[in-house]
């Protein structure tokens, strides 16, 4: 990205981003994110799976790597969250689900209908792992569900799965969006201050149009609060970027 004025955009923008006081969900919730990090950092299931999905997932867009692994470890803290401290070995079981959803659910991010094509292709990776055909069924199922609406069908542990994966992934167009994944999307795309101003007001009406389509408790909880902060920041960025410039946004 070598045009002065995004680079000091971008700046701007981890700047405010940092001064956001940290969304509830990360106090309420961190035992439970605690254990679905541990889970991802521990789980040889996992760390295989990370090791195999690099090939696929590349950092354009913002929706590389660095995504799958924060949306995955969110929705299997979501599954945590919600089963509560009842049955912990199901809530253990269906987080490594979500999991393998959050880090399979972007891979084919570039193709029509991709959360079709992500599907098929988390099931033609899972069949060598160590999973029943059900619970390989569950992270085809969520991946095929992460985008609105939601579909119908499912059990009710691949409906849970399905949910925690969409809440997770829209938790990302909370200040992420306008913090990183704008941001990675120039340095792809090499991006002009124009064609990046363009992007605001789609990724705004977005963030306008799914607050209140969060799925979990836990989502329609705290979920709100980071499509708030999303927003307070992309209309700052807007309004900075479109001065920037001498234009205003469309």
């Amino acid at each position: 990205m070598k045009n002065d004025l995004l680079k000091g955009m971008k700046a701007q923008a981890a700047k405010l981003a940092a001064e956001l006081p940290k969304p509830a969900f990360y106090a309420a919730c961190a035992e439970e994110l605690e254990l679905s990090r541990e889970l991802f950092f521990d789980k040889r299931v996992i760390l295989k799976l990370q090791e195999e999905i690099i090939p696929f997932l590349y950092d354009d867009f913002g929706h590389g790597i660095q995504h799958a692994k924060k949306v995955a470890i969110e929705a299997g803290g979501i599954v945590y969250a919600e089963i509560g401290g009842q049955g912990m070995p199901r809530a253990r079981r269906l987080a490594l689900l979500a999991q393998m959803a959050g880090l399979l659910h972007d891979v084919c991010r570039m193709e029509e209908n991709h959360a079709e094509r992500g599907a098929e292709i988390a099931r033609s990776m899972l069949s060598g792992y160590p999973l029943e055909p059900r619970e390989i069924e569950a992270v085809a199922f969520a991946i095929s569900d992460h985008a609105a609406p939601a579909k119908t069908g499912g059990d009710a542990d691949a409906r849970l799965v399905a949910d925690a994966l969409y809440d997770a992934d829209l938790l990302r167009f909370g200040p992420d969006i306008f913090a990183s994944a704008l941001w990675e999307f120039c340095d792809y795309e090499e991006a002009t201050p124009q064609g990046l101003l363009g992007c605001f007001p789609q990724a705004l009406g977005h963030i306008h149009t799914a607050t209140d389509t969060f799925r979990t408790k836990t989502g329609k909880r705290f979920g709100p609060e980071f499509l708030s902060q999303g927003l307070t920041l992309g209309q700052i960025l807007t309004e900075r970027l479109g001065a920037g410039l001498g234009l205003r946004p469309k």
